[in-house]
């Protein structure tokens, strides 16, 4: 494993070609779901799956540059940062993903250490 990664417990959750360009894949955690996204680039990110309007599955949304908008009611959230873009107010959590030659992990700690 790289060393030069932040001290976390990587865990394995499949392929980026399991996520289609401009697409998303859910990822269950025992803190609720995850949404894992691939942009145009193949840039990978993870964000809570709920918009923090009305709680839309984000997953759903549509994916554009490093943005997401949610099915409900288009509301605009950076993959980036998770926070709500334009007028809008409001953020989800993002979530470490780590590449590895298309092996893709994310860091299910930084999800514990915001719950508690």
């Amino acid at each position: 494993m790289d060393m030069n990664w932040p001290n976390e417990n990587w865990h394995p959750i499949g392929d980026i070609s399991d996520i289609p360009l401009r697409g998303a894949r859910c990822v269950k955690t025992p803190q609720g779901k995850i949404a894992v996204f691939r942009t145009a680039e193949s840039e990978v990110f993870a964000i809570e799956d709920h918009c923090p309007h009305k709680g839309g599955p984000l997953s759903q949304g549509i994916v554009h540059a490093k943005a997401v908008t949610c099915p409900l009611h288009n509301w605009v959230i950076s993959l980036e940062t998770g926070k709500a873009l334009g007028a809008d107010q409001g953020e989800v959590r993002t979530i470490p993903v780590r590449n590895e030659d298309g092996a893709l992990f994310i860091a299910l700690e930084s999800l514990l250490m915001a719950a508690e």
